[in-house]
C-alpha cells in the first residue's frame, strides 16, 4: 500500500519487542483511577488507541511511594492489590498489537499535601513548585527507600503483564533533582560528581533489571527547560544520557519540553511552535549508540512525525493529544487517510485543563474521551433502523450531531443560516495562531461529504419550513449571541450599561466577524476571562489598535491558567502593547470612553476610549425551539441554544444527541 508515511509506519525492534510502526501513546495522566485502581474507563481508553493503531502505550505514571502522590486520580503506591486491576490493562493494549508500558514516578520537592499527606523529599530540601509547601531533604535511608519504591513499582508491572516500565526522570522530578546541581547541594555519595548525582537512577534501573530480567523494557524519559538557567541544558542531559547508555540501563529514551520550573512548554498550547521535544532528541541522539531515542512534544500530527523520523532527529515519536483527540490517528495516517485524522488544536482545555482541576480527562474536540467504556469507543455501530434527521445549525454541536448520526446510518440534511459553517467557533479560529480551528472545520466539511449529508448554507429555517421537511428527528444547535445589554456579572443590578445607547459598543463576535466600526483606542471589557477576549484583544492589537483590558478579575486570562496559556499570552499581550486594569467593571459609556469602577476601592474613574468591546455571557438563541413546541413538533436543542457554554459541551451534545437516535 502507498503511503505518505513510509518511516511512521515501518516496525521498529524496541528491547526485545518488534514495534509495528514508530507511533507511540505516551505516558499523561489520564486521572481516572477510582480508589486507587484502574477500571472500566481505564481500559477503553488505553484499549481504543491499541486498536487505534499506536504500536507502544505507556500507561499514565504510577507513584512509587507514599511521597509522590499527586492526584486524586493516581494509583495506589506500594500495594500489590493494583496487580489483577492492571492486568486488565495490558491485556486490553496487547491484545490489540500494541506493547505495554507503564511509567513510574516520584515528582520529589513538587508534591502535592493536600492529596499525598506526606512531607515532600527531595535531595536537598528545596521548595515545592506544585503547592506552597517545602520539602525535607532526604537521608541515606530514605534514598534507599525511594529506590526500593522504583524497583517493586517495576516488580507489580512485570506481574501485571506490562511489557516493561517507563523510569520517569523529566520536568525536575526526583530522579532530575539528583541529576541537577541547583536541586543537589548534597555533598554526600549522592551529590556533587556526575557519578554521585547519577548513582540514584542507575541504582534504580539496574536493579529492575535484575528483578524484571533482560527480555523486560526500560526506558528513560527526560525533559530540557531552556528557558530556565538552573535546569539542565541539553548538552548536559546528553551526557548524563550518555553515561546510561554506556552501561546498557536502558532500551529507550523519551525526550520532552518544560518543567515544573516553566511550566507551559511541558504541555505547549498553540502558542509554541510544533516539534517542541525535537531539539532534545537530536542532541541525545548523536550521543547515544544503544538506546532507540523517542521524540515527544507538541508532535501533533502524522505530518510532523514523519518529519522528525526523516530529519533523523528520533527513531520514535510520541503522539500524546493528537491520539487522545483521534484514537485512529495512527491506522489513518498508515493506512493512507490522513486526510481523516481529527486534527488536536492545542487548547489543552479538556486534557491538561480538566486534569489540573482534578477530574478525569477529555477532549474538547472529541467527547467520546474517557467515555469510550460507555459509548462504544470512538466508533459507530450502524443503525438497523435509518431514520431522516433535519439539524439546523453547522456551529460545533451541529456539525458533530450531523456526522454521527450519518455515520450511523441515517439520512442527514445541515442547514447553516451563514455562508460557511462553524458558528461562533469559526470567529475562534481568527484569532492569533488558532487557525488549527479553521483545520478542524474543514474535517468536518471532509466527513459530511464523505458520509453523504446534504448541507444548506444561507437557509434560515422558520418553524414552519422545518415542519415542512418533515423530517423522523430534528436537532437544534442555533447557538448563542451576545445580549447587546452591556450585563456585566460583576454589576448584577443593572441590566443594561447606561450610556450604550450612544453606540460604539460592540460584541467581541461583532469584531471578529469584521462587523464593527472601531476607532483607534480599544476597551475590551472582558468578563470571561478566556480566549473570547484575550484573543480578540490580541487581534485588535496586531490589527494596530491601542488596546486596554478591563476586567473585574484579578489577573487577565484567569481560565487560561488551568490550560498553562495564561502566563505566555500575558507577555505576548504586553509585547504588542496591551494594557490593562483589574478588579473593574463599567459603570458608564459616555462614547468616548468609560467610567470605571475598581471593586477593591469603590473608586470611581475615567478610561478613554474610541470605542468598548464587550466579551461577557451570552444568552441561547432559543426561540425556533419555542416556535416548534408551540407547533407540538418535538425537537432536541444541543450546544448554546441549551445554554451558552464552551465548545467541548457543544461537541458533547451533538455527539450525545446523534448516538440517541
Amino acid at each position: 500500500m502507498k503511503t505518505n508515511f513510509p518511516r511512521l509506519g515501518s516496525p521498529l525492534k524496541v528491547g526485545s519487542h518488534m514495534l509495528r510502526n514508530r507511533i507511540v501513546f505516551g505516558a499523561h495522566t489520564s486521572n481516572m483511577a477510582v480508589d486507587g485502581v484502574p477500571g472500566e474507563r481505564h481500559v477503553a481508553y488505553y484499549a481504543e488507541r491499541a486498536i487505534g493503531g499506536a504500536a507502544m502505550i505507556v500507561v499514565e505514571p504510577v507513584p512509587v511511594h507514599a511521597a509522590a502522590v499527586l492526584t486524586r486520580g493516581n494509583f495506589r503506591h506500594s500495594d500489590d492489590s493494583v496487580i489483577p486491576y492492571f492486568r486488565k490493562v495490558t491485556e486490553a493494549i496487547k491484545s490489540n498489537g500494541a506493547v505495554a508500558i507503564q511509567q513510574l514516578y516520584h515528582i520529589g520537592a513538587h508534591g502535592d499535601s493536600d492529596l499525598s499527606f506526606h512531607p515532600h523529599w527531595s535531595p536537598s530540601g528545596l521548595p515545592s513548585y506544585h503547592d506552597s509547601d517545602g520539602s525535607h531533604a532526604m537521608t541515606e535511608s530514605e534514598i534507599w527507600e525511594t529506590i526500593d519504591g522504583f524497583v517493586q513499582a517495576a516488580r507489580r508491572c512485570k506481574e501485571a503483564g506490562f511489557d516493561g516500565v517507563e523510569v520517569w526522570a523529566a520536568y525536575l522530578g526526583m530522579v532530575d533533582q539528583f541529576w541537577t546541581p541547583w536541586s543537589n547541594r548534597r555533598d554526600d555519595a549522592w551529590g556533587g560528581s556526575l557519578e554521585n548525582r547519577t548513582r540514584m537512577s542507575r541504582e534504580i534501573m539496574t536493579r529492575i533489571r535484575e528483578v524484571c530480567g533482560p527480555d523486560f523494557i526500560i526506558g528513560l524519559a527526560i525533559s530540557d527547560d531552556s528557558e530556565t538557567s538552573v535546569t539542565l541544558q541539553r548538552d548536559e542531559l546528553a551526557e548524563i544520557v550518555k553515561h546510561h547508555d554506556d552501561l546498557r540501563l536502558m532500551d529507550y529514551v523519551t525526550c520532552g519540553s518544560g518543567g515544573y520550573l516553566n511550566l507551559d512548554p511541558l504541555i505547549p498550547t498553540f502558542l509554541f511552535p510544533e516539534k517542541l521535544g525535537t531539539d532534545l532528541a537530536a542532541v541525545v541522539r548523536k550521543v547515544v549508540r544503544n538506546a532507540v531515542v523517542m521524540a515527544e512534544s507538541h508532535i501533533r500530527t502524522p505530518e510532523n512525525a514523519e518529519s522528525v523520523l526523516s530529519e533523523g532527529s528520533a527513531e520514535l515519536v510520541s503522539i500524546v493529544r493528537g491520539q487522545i483527540a483521534d484514537p485512529h490517528l495512527a491506522r489513518k495516517a498508515i493506512d493512507g487517510r490522513p486526510e481523516d485524522v481529527r486534527g488536536c488544536i492545542s487548547c489543552n482545555q479538556m486534557c491538561w485543563g480538566r486534569r489540573s482541576r482534578d477530574y478525569w480527562i477529555s477532549c474538547l474536540i472529541n467527547p467520546s474521551v474517557g467515555r469510550e467504556f460507555e459509548w462504544g469507543g470512538d466508533r459507530f455501530e450502524r443503525t438497523a433502523d435509518p431514520k431522516t434527521v433535519l439539524v439546523v445549525g453547522g456551529g460545533p454541536a451541529g456539525l458533530e450531531a450531523a456526522r454521527v448520526a450519518a455515520e450511523r446510518g441515517h439520512v442527514v440534511t445541515l442547514v447553516e443560516a451563514a455562508s460557511r459553517l462553524g458558528g461562533n467557533f469559526r470567529l475562534a479560529g481568527s484569532q492569533p495562531r488558532r487557525a488549527q480551528i479553521i483545520d478542524l472545520l474543514d474535517w468536518y466539511e471532509r466527513q459530511l461529504n464523505r458520509l453523504g449529508v446534504d448541507v444548506r448554507l444561507n437557509v434560515y429555517m422558520e418553524a414552519e419550513d422545518v415542519a415542512a421537511h418533515g423530517a423522523d428527528h430534528v436537532i437544534l444547535a442555533t447557538g448563542s449571541m451576545p445580549t447587546e445589554t452591556g450585563f456585566q456579572k460583576a454589576i448584577p443590578s443593572v441590566d443594561i450599561l447606561p450610556g450604550i445607547e450612544l453606540g460604539g459598543v460592540w460584541s467581541i463576535e461583532a469584531v471578529m466577524a469584521r462587523q464593527a466600526k472601531l476607532g483607534r483606542r480599544v476597551l475590551v471589557l472582558d468578563e470571561a476571562g478566556g480566549w473570547r477576549g484575550c484573543g480578540t484583544a490580541w487581534k485588535l492589537a496586531e490589527d494596530g489598535h491601542e488596546v486596554v483590558i478591563l476586567s473585574p478579575d484579578a489577573m487577565i486570562g484567569k481560565e487560561l491558567v488551568r490550560t498553562a496559556a495564561d502566563a505566555r499570552l500575558r507577555k505576548t499581550l504586553a509585547k504588542l502593547g496591551v494594557t490593562w486594569k483589574l478588579e473593574v467593571s463599567v459603570v458608564e459609556w459616555h462614547g468616548n470612553g468609560a467610567t470605571i469602577i475598581d471593586h477593591t476601592t469603590g473608586r470611581r474613574s475615567f478610561v478613554d476610549g474610541d470605542c468598548l468591546v464587550t466579551a461577557t455571557t451570552n444568552v441561547a438563541v432559543d426561540g425556533l425551539a419555542k416556535e416548534l413546541a408551540a407547533l407540538g413538533i418535538v425537537s432536541q436543542s444541543v450546544g448554546d441554544c441549551a445554554a451558552p457554554r464552551q465548545a467541548p459541551y457543544a461537541f458533547y451534545d451533538g455527539r450525545r444527541a446523534a448516538l440517541a437516535l
